[in-house]
């Protein structure tokens, strides 16, 4: 009789964990289903994130290489810029994951690096680095939520040289400061220039950093640029492979790390909200890296908490964060879309 019990929790057993595989699976496939053109990913080191497939709903709008990504917390609205012909150059979804509208501009050419100011103004405004060759390109623009251009700094059209400020050549990504309206640019997607640009907020130069090179201060092709709540200035000076530190108000060289890029370069640099991680993307090697933020006046050595593996051609360009939930979302060139990651935990942030 005991042996009969046995043989009936074993076969209840069996039939549960099958079930449960099985709904395991069923899941996934509809989940790889609904994704469409999603790609696999892994984290290596401590899991900080995970992927949401679900954002956004309808992926189909991605229509070219997905170049930049912003976020207004303020307005629960995603900024997407993309590349291609006869496309819309900025899609706007809801962080819900709705598509609400996409820019019917003709001044934009080539869309590199996107930033929302939140609060530098009455309303968000987005700003555009625009590398193009054409009669719009080589020019940083600001526009309104809508698409509205409201200014372009530089001169449309005219690549210009280390000897004027604002005559830029590929601007690759422009930071704004919401508490004091102060523009950070790093110019030099590849162009003669490779510079690192203060402006007040009325567009005055306070100080700029703007010399070709491998020295301290020097850039070879600085690709983004972030700033932090210890009045520190973080740029990706990519073609060097290394991450440079300055002081924001003074300009003063901090520091420099390298160690962590040996294989990749890094292209992109933002800080999750409570600013204990500094968020790097690498282009060739697909991954997105977690590095442990060095508390005030230390720069030491860099250490990477946490990274997420994409898989091989998604590319990944530029990335941005959510200030309120703390949600990542990153510009992919080689997928042709973006992709949000969500925090484990909503307090990590």
């Amino acid at each position: 009789m005991r042996r009969k019990s046995n043989l009936c929790l074993i076969t209840v057993t069996m039939a549960i964990l099958f079930l449960v595989t099985f709904v395991m699976y069923t899941t996934f496939m509809s989940h790889s289903a609904a994704s469409g053109s999603r790609r696999d990913f892994q984290v290596v080191g401590r899991p900080l994130f995970k992927l949401d497939i679900s954002w956004p709903r309808f992926p189909e709008y991605f229509t070219g290489e997905v170049f930049g990504v912003a976020v207004s917390q303020v307005a629960g609205v995603v900024y997407v810029a993309q590349r291609g012909e006869n496309i819309p150059k900025v899609l706007v979804f809801s962080t819900d994951g709705e598509f609400l509208q996409a820019w019917n501009t003709s001044t934009l050419e080539m869309p590199h690096g996107i930033f929302v100011a939140n609060a530098s103004s009455p309303e968000p405004s987005v700003w555009v680095t625009d590398v193009g060759n054409g009669p719009y390109g080589h020019t940083v623009k600001q526009y309104s939520p809508s698409g509205k251009l409201l200014q372009v700094l530089g001169t449309a059209g005219k690549a210009g040289s280390s000897l004027t400020p604002l005559q830029f050549d590929q601007p690759a990504e422009i930071f704004v400061h919401d508490a004091t309206g102060e523009i950070y640019i790093v110019d030099g997607d590849g162009g003669l220039n490779n510079r690192l640009i203060k402006l007040s907020k009325d567009l005055q130069v306070l100080w700029m950093h703007g010399e070709k090179g491998q020295g301290l201060a020097q850039f070879y092709i600085p690709h983004s640029v972030a700033v932090d709540n210890s009045q520190r200035v973080w740029v990706a000076d990519r073609g060097n492979k290394r991450i440079q530190v300055f002081n924001s108000v003074t300009g003063d060289w901090l520091g420099s790390w390298g160690s962590c890029f040996t294989e990749d370069s890094p292209y992109s640099v933002r800080f999750t909200p409570d600013q204990k991680y500094l968020v790097v993307a690498q282009l060739n090697t697909n991954q997105v890296s977690l590095l442990e933020a060095p508390p005030v006046g230390i720069i030491g050595q860099c250490q990477v908490v946490s990274s997420i593996q994409l898989a091989d051609d998604v590319k990944p360009h530029l990335v941005d964060l959510d200030q309120k939930s703390g949600e990542l979302y990153v510009a992919e060139i080689g997928a042709q879309q973006a992709q949000r990651f969500t925090p484990f935990t909503m307090g990590n942030f």
